[in-house]
């Protein structure tokens, strides 16, 4: 069990203090190679996929069924958190955190050389969509296995911040997705050579980006937290279904609290955006400028959701989460009022506003479902909370989006669509407790099991208090995550 920083040795303490920083770094770099990948593909379907691989279906269904597939690969994202979860839980974080990164790498790779409908038939289209599925099961396990090694690590009053250096990879994907895109569409391969072969030069980075990410992941230690269960060998043997059997509310209201953001967040990272300013029949926008403002709100949306780990440590989890869905709430229709003008400027300022509260309601969520969930079932918890999350709010946001405007013939609708799911979230996070600072070690099984929602009154004997206000200092145990 280890000690606090405090109480190390100076040469202990310097150590505790690398690894941390180590910890940090590879978090950040997976989870940005991850979500680069997922959102090079998002960025593409809304580009380029309806024409290279399912045009036969015409302009408009085309676009759909290009977006679906963007959707389709949240329905597999459960099966990449059960299977994570359940050998994360058993295995360890570390393993799970390095097979998802080489997963997600080889089906981004081969998209890249991938046949087009024009070249090779039904058979492209069959293809794409199976590589999409390795994707979503890829991102369905890696989130869980990150924020546990980001949060498990990390000082007791810092969670907040650690916990959003995985969720900073997430802009950064996009940032990075984005740029490159953009380089390409408009720099190296303009025109008619981005739709011949300059949209495979992103997908085939990633085999480069995979080699990084690898060596970085498998030089970090194992979380404490999940070191300490393996050398009690106290290792659940079903955690899914302890999960599910003890805690089957806190997983609906974990993935509720998620929905509202993935839902508003898919509107960029899902190429909605993109596709709606740039269509010939829309707005007709520059590609490359659309681009441009879309590379700029992932860099505004990476400062705001570090801001928010720094909130999340300062005022709780829960005001943070609420001063976030309040800021998105009142963005969602000026975001589309200020897109309609088609000046790229009044663009910029839109997804500006919009990236405020997509990072206030992003980055304190490590930490939050971290300390909602038991040690034992921890990982389970925080990936099918995150996975469903993802599929109530964000698999077919951008399909949504579109089927609701070519009904309406308006973007009013969308913003309604988003606001509603947004109230839904910010009703989540309120029927939630702030555990701020909960000893997430082992020995502390029996008060992380009760509490969790408002709904839940039990207590363990002597740390009422600390399931109510989130400090764990009354409970005379050493936090494992330090």
């Amino acid at each position: 069990m280890s000690a606090s920083p405090s109480a190390l040795p100076g040469s202990e303490q310097r150590h505790s203090a690398r690894n941390n920083r180590r910890v940090a770094f590879a978090t950040i770099v997976g989870t940005t190679v991850e979500w680069y990948d997922f959102f090079i593909y998002a960025n593409a379907a809304g580009l380029i996929f309806a024409k290279l691989f399912f045009e036969p279906a015409g302009a408009d269904i085309a676009l759909l069924i290009s977006f679906a597939s963007v959707g389709l690969s949240f329905l597999f994202r459960p099966l990449g958190a059960f299977l994570a979860g359940h050998f994360g839980d058993k295995l360890g974080r570390r393993a799970m955190l390095v097979l998802t990164l080489v997963l997600m790498g080889t089906a981004t790779t081969l998209i890249g050389v991938l046949p087009t409908y024009e070249t090779a038939g039904l058979v492209a289209p069959i293809l794409l969509l199976l590589l999409r599925i390795l994707q979503g099961i890829s991102a369905g396990g890696e989130w869980g296995g990150a924020v546990l090694m980001a949060v498990e690590h990390a000082p007791r009053n810092k969670r907040g911040l650690f916990g959003s250096f995985p969720q900073l990879g997430v802009p950064l994907g996009m940032l990075l997705a984005s740029g490159v895109l953009t380089l390409m569409s408009g720099v190296i391969t303009p025109g008619a050579a981005f739709e011949e072969w300059g949209w495979r030069v992103p997908f085939l980075l990633s085999f480069v980006l995979i080699i990084v990410g690898f060596i970085v992941r498998r030089g970090v230690d194992e979380s404490p937290v999940f070191a300490e269960i393996a050398t009690r060998k106290q290792q659940t043997r079903v955690p899914i279904v302890e999960l599910f059997k003890k805690h089957w509310l806190l997983v609906v209201l974990a993935a509720l609290i998620f929905a509202g953001n993935n839902a508003a967040g898919y509107m960029t990272t899902g190429g909605y955006i993109l596709s709606y300013a740039t269509a010939p029949k829309g707005l007709a926008m520059d590609r490359t400028q659309v681009l441009l403002a879309i590379t700029a709100s992932a860099a505004l949306w990476f400062v705001f959701t570090l801001v928010s780990g720094y909130l999340a440590d300062s005022i709780g989890r829960k005001k943070t989460y609420l001063i976030g869905y309040a800021c998105l709430i009142v963005t969602f229709f000026p975001l589309f009022w200020l897109i309609n003008t088609g000046n790229i400027w009044a663009m910029v300022a839109g997804l500006a506003l919009f990236s405020l509260g997509l990072g206030l309601t992003y980055g304190p969520q490590a930490a939050l479902y971290s300390e909602l969930f038991p040690a034992s079932i921890r990982f389970s918890g925080v990936a099918i909370s995150y996975a469903l999350g993802s599929i109530i709010g964000g698999a077919f946001a951008p399909t949504i989006a579109t089927a609701l405007v070519q009904a309406t013939g308006t973007t009013m609708s969308v913003s309604a669509y988003l606001l509603i799911v947004a109230v839904i979230s910010t009703g989540a996070v309120l029927l939630t407790r702030e555990r701020k600072g909960i000893d997430l070690g082992i020995d502390n099984q029996a008060e992380q099991e009760v509490g969790a929602t408002i709904f839940d009154r039990r207590t363990t004997s002597g740390t009422a208090s600390t399931a109510s206000t989130g400090s764990a200092a009354s409970t005379g145990k050493v936090d494992q995550g330090v």
